[in-house]
């Protein structure tokens, strides 16, 4: 079990808080990436990772020298079922009395996904946001345990698996831009896929679901706790 940060945006932030959001992925960053056709699942190693083999166009193992021959190349993601992860968000810590921005541990802590003035600007609110990459451990207030780890094409997201990832369905309206006919299933329309279609373009530029990456799918339960109060705790 390992404990590692992993970041959140503040719309991803309110999912986790709304007990919605319970899978993220992110990209397989692998240099050989562009070649890989296919990822098989060949051991589980000491920690409880998937531990991966790559296929080429051609249905051969990737492969690099090694001596006088060439060993398949292995793939891990970095985060595994088990390992314990603190939400990064947007913050900032205001020192008791003034409430001034302060670097201390010893401060009231602010996020932007839940402070009611999280809409104003920084002059009006009278301090400026931090982002979510400079948050420290002790003031993370969401714990998630990795429950589940697999490697996937972005584009086989299942309905439930969108769901999954704090995405809503949006009501059937014949005007919505992104409305289509399923016929019998438009129950389901729009899906939720296609909602996190256009989260996904969002935030990864324009494209980036068209081109079908790689990527990891993580599914994990939430704590609503600093992570070191859950230890402390048990």
């Amino acid at each position: 079990m390992t404990d590692r940060p992993i970041l959140f945006s503040t719309p991803m932030v309110h999912a986790l808080l709304a007990g919605t959001k319970k899978q993220t992925r992110r990209l397989v960053k692998f240099a050989g990436i562009d070649n890989v056709m296919d990822f098989v699942k060949v051991a589980t190693d000491k920690d409880g990772q998937p531990v991966y083999e790559m296929k080429d166009a051609a249905g051969n193992f990737v492969s690099r020298p090694a001596g006088k021959g060439l060993v398949n190349y292995h793939f891990s993601p970095r985060i595994g079922a088990g390992d314990r992860l603190w939400v990064r968000e947007t913050w900032q810590g205001l020192s008791f009395g003034d409430y001034l921005p302060t670097k201390s541990s010893q401060c009231e802590v602010r996020y932007a996904a839940t402070d009611p003035c999280a809409d104003l600007d920084a002059e009006a609110r009278g301090y400026p946001w931090r982002p979510s990459i400079f948050m420290p451990r002790w003031a993370s207030r969401l714990t998630l345990i990795v429950t589940d780890v697999r490697v996937e094409r972005l584009q086989d997201i299942s309905e439930a698996d969108a769901i999954a990832e704090g995405v809503e369905i949006a009501s059937i309206d014949p005007a919505w831009p992104g409305y289509r006919d399923y016929g019998n299933d438009k129950v389901m329309n729009p899906a939720a896929k296609g909602n996190y279609r256009t989260l996904w373009d969002h935030i990864n530029g324009a494209g980036a679901w068209t081109a079908n990456p790689w990527v990891v799918a993580y599914t994990f339960r939430v704590i609503r706790q600093n992570i070191d109060q859950i230890k402390e705790a048990a």
